[in-house]
């Protein structure tokens, strides 16, 4: 029988049989293609947190390089600070009739080319002159009532104290007035 001997409904019914194997085909692609959409957006979630977690901890150890490499610098710095002071103890118990001698002059070149060392890694004195007392940068030693001086000034420096990149390592040790 060929199309036109055909009545309209069997022809319907041969369609939908031909039809139906496809949807179906059609329809578990679509939930292939969903999961495996899903797999895929699972990757990329994985993917992206291992990638935060691993910039994460490469600052991490960035850091941690750091602040070695600064202890190590400051330990350093901490043992050059009792060398500097007797170099300056040095110059300051000449005599002035020593102030021209070649010995003189080498040690006050010396403490300058330590002092300017230092400066480059971030090593600061810390300031004294003429400033209030603060316990954050000061060690008061001594306590002295002096007149036309307001009380808790600093009148006079026994050791100097250093920061270093922010951080005091050794506090100025002072005289205070009262």
């Amino acid at each position: 029988m060929n199309e036109k001997e055909m009545p309209e409904n069997e022809i319907e019914q041969e369609i939908d049989q031909e039809i139906e194997p496809e949807f179906e085909q059609t329809e578990e692609s679509c939930e292939k293609i969903d999961s495996k959409d899903k797999e895929l957006q699972e990757a990329k979630d994985s993917l992206q947190r291992l990638q935060a977690d691993f910039n994460n901890y490469r600052r991490r150890v960035d850091k941690e390089k750091s602040d070695i490499s600064l202890f190590a610098n400051e330990k350093i710095i901490t043992e050059l600070l009792p060398v500097m002071d007797n170099m300056q103890r040095a110059i300051d118990s000449s005599a002035d009739d020593e102030k021209e001698s070649g010995i003189y002059k080498g040690v006050e070149l010396v403490l300058k080319q330590l002092v300017d060392t230092l400066k480059k890694f971030g090593v600061e004195e810390i300031q004294t002159d003429e400033c209030d007392f603060d316990p954050n940068y000061h060690y008061a030693v001594l306590q002295d009532e002096i007149e036309g001086v307001e009380p808790n000034k600093v009148v006079d420096v026994l050791q100097r104290g250093y920061k270093f990149t922010n951080k005091v390592i050794r506090p100025a040790m002072v005289k205070v007035s009262k």
